[in-house]
């Protein structure tokens, strides 16, 4: 009776956990969504990176719009899925964080570059582009290569070193080119327009500092003995 009470307890056991078949799968699925979602928004990013780099070495920054703004305009759009990432959990991403940073480059690709293309010409819109185009191609790599658990040390050191200079040479090219849409074409745009302007870019005084400093504790975290760090704790 004892043995056959314990064999049906273990039974029951059984059954009542889930099983890990179905939980597996959907992991799977979603490893190949992310390593295919980053690989092609690194790959698109780096098409950016390429024409403006080009573009401006061989003719100058006026004429970096005439190739790139269509194409970096979608692709910074597409940026979207990362604050849809960060609600619904698909990656541990912080939302505020994210929401920052997508709404600010919305906000230049939406509502700076395209209703006032004549700023597009000034050579902040190409170091704006320069800086979030090797931010990205940097960042989107290491998510593809962290899916497989295979990021290389000098990626990884990119990863969280990079933005040290990235970070202040986009900012500083956003706030610049908010300034001269606020000096010059935002009146004709609405006369509220340009109070809009310098409420965002009042905005920016917080939000850099938020941003910065959320690196600047990923760095410590992953770059040096706080990476190493980490690694015994995972052992």
């Amino acid at each position: 009776m004892a043995g056959t009470a314990a064999a049906a307890s273990k039974k029951s056991a059984a059954a009542a956990r889930p099983k890990k078949s179905g939980s597996g799968g959907g992991s799977v699925a979603k490893k190949a969504y992310l390593i295919a979602y980053n690989a092609a928004s690194a790959v698109a990013w780096a098409a950016v990176l390429g024409r403006v780099a080009v573009v401006l070495a061989w003719r100058g920054a006026p004429f970096v719009p005439l190739v790139v703004d269509n194409f970096a305009r979608i692709t910074q759009t597409f940026a979207v899925m990362e604050i849809l990432h960060a609600i619904t959990g698909v990656v541990p991403a912080q939302i505020f964080t994210t929401l920052l940073q997508v709404a600010s480059r919305l906000i230049l690709v939406w509502g700076i570059a395209l209703p006032f293309p004549e700023l597009s010409t000034s050579p902040w819109y190409s170091s704006m582009l320069l800086a979030w185009s090797t931010t990205e191609v940097v960042r989107y790599s290491y998510f593809v290569f962290k899916q497989v658990d295979a990021v290389p040390s000098w990626l990884n050191w990119m990863r969280y070193s990079g933005f040290l200079v990235l970070y202040p040479v986009g900012i500083s090219s956003e706030v610049a080119m908010m300034l001269k849409a606020v000096a010059g074409p935002a009146a004709s745009l609405s006369e509220w327009y340009p109070l809009a302007l310098i409420a965002v870019l009042l905005a920016y005084i917080p939000s850099s500092f938020v941003l910065y400093t959320h690196m600047l504790k990923q760095r410590r975290k992953n770059v040096g003995g706080g990476a190493s760090a980490a690694l015994k704790k995972r052992q």
